[in-house]
Formats: structure tokens, C-alpha cells, sequence
């Protein structure tokens, strides 16, 4: 199994949490690391090195999304948030901060497993280069690189997804439902909606040379999106 050797970083102040998480990853074939404070998680991110870390907001002597902002000066390794139901403003909050998924508490320790899973999956390159335009960016979706003007652009990996996903398909109104389906691999039953929309909105500050009149990333209010090229 290709995720055999991928090591996960579960980060949560109780115990119980750690346990359970710990034990469906390492049956799925995971080596599991864990962390139970702020500090301890930026310890164990740079001496483990995770290829994905699993992690609460709430913490002790360090927040979330102190730690967060760590994982992002350090390299993109995939995050996913624990957070409580009450913590949408965090929750949003890290999902600016480039994560790359939330689950909400309580949670299906099986649900967090396919998590893990799916944004694993959504990290490995596709085959081949392909190259979309539009505007003054390039896309290379082989490489997972994008530039503008010349200029690189730095993108996490979900925006990417995101972008790559919209570019594909220039013309077609696609719902949030849709997209959290197809790049989130989830559900609207499992995510908030407006995940995509705090996704878009970043890709517009990126790309679009007046993100408040996009030209490329359109909005088709009540339905979702549609790409201009």
C-alpha cells in the first residue's frame, strides 16, 4: 500500500482523541506521531517531518493556529483542523492560513481516516504537464506550478486543486457542492459550503487583477462558480 511509509501528525490535548486517531491511521498503514500541546507540534513538525498533520486548534501554550503559521513557513505539508462546532472564526481563520480541510468535533474517527486519505491522494501530482492560460497566468498542472506576469505564484495545494479544477472546465457553472464533491473529495454534509468561498476568494487576491471584479473566477450567485478564460 503507496501510504505504508506517510507518516500523520495527530496534535490534540486529550488523550482519548490521540488514541482513537492513532489506532485507525496505524490500521490503515500509517506511522502515527503525536503531540499533545503547541509546542511539542512545532517540535515534532520539524524533527518528524509528516507528510500530513491532523490538528486541534485549542491547545495548550501555543494555539493552533500559531502552529499552523509554523507548518506554512516551513513547507506545505497538508493540514487538517479539528475544531469545535463553535469555532467557525478560527476555523476560517486557518483555512486563510493555506489548510488544506476541517473536521468538526465530534467527529467519526473512521470520517477523519478517509480524510487523511483523500487529501494524501489530492497531493500526488497527475501525470503529464498540461498547460492552461488565461489572462496574463500560466498554470502548469504537471508541475503544480503557476506564474503571473512572469512572476511565480505562490498557491497552497488546495488552492491549486481548486484553480486546476475551475481552469479545466472554462465556460461550465460549477455549484460549492460540486467542487467540495470533485476537490474535496467530501460532501456538504461534511463541509461547510463556504470553505470554497474563502478558497476562491484567495485565489482572486492571487490572480485576478481586481479580485472585487473578477474577470476569470466569476461568481453565478445562487449556484457557485464559472471560469472565464
Amino acid at each position: 500500500m503507496s501510504s505504508a511509509a506517510q507518516t500523520v501528525l495527530v496534535v490534540d490535548d486529550e488523550p482519548m482523541v490521540r488514541e482513537v486517531l492513532t489506532r485507525y491511521l496505524e490500521h490503515d498503514g500509517f506511522t502515527v506521531v503525536e503531540a499533545a500541546d503547541g509546542d511539542e507540534a512545532v517540535a515534532k513538525l520539524d524533527d518528524a517531518q509528516p507528510d500530513l498533520v491532523l490538528l486541534d486548534l485549542m491547545l495548550p501554550k501555543r494555539h493552533g493556529l500559531e502552529v499552523l503559521r509554523h507548518a506554512r513557513t516551513i513547507g506545505d505539508v497538508p493540514v487538517i483542523l479539528l475544531t469545535a462546532l463553535g469555532d467557525e472564526k478560527d476555523r476560517v481563520a486557518g483555512l486563510e492560513l493555506g489548510a488544506d480541510d476541517y473536521v468538526v468535533k465530534p467527529f467519526s474517527p473512521r470520517e477523519v481516516a478517509a480524510r487523511v486519505r483523500s487529501v494524501l491522494r489530492r497531493s500526488t501530482p497527475p501525470a503529464g504537464p498540461t498547460m492552461i492560460t488565461f489572462g496574463d497566468v500560466v498554470v502548469d498542472t504537471g508541475r503544480r506550478q503557476v506564474e503571473r506576469a512572469g512572476e511565480s505564484v505562490e498557491l497552497t495545494r488546495l488552492e491549486f486543486d481548486l484553480l486546476a479544477y475551475l481552469a479545466s472546465r472554462p465556460g461550465q457553472v460549477v455549484s460549492r457542492d460540486q467542487l467540495l464533491e470533485s476537490v474535496w473529495e467530501s460532501s456538504a454534509e461534511w463541509q461547510d459550503p463556504a470553505t470554497v468561498t474563502v478558497h476562491v476568494r484567495r485565489l482572486r487576491q492571487k490572480l485576478e487583477v481586481d479580485p472585487s471584479a473578477p474577470l476569470h473566477l466569476v461568481t453565478v450567485y445562487g449556484v457557485g462558480y464559472r471560469f472565464e478564460a
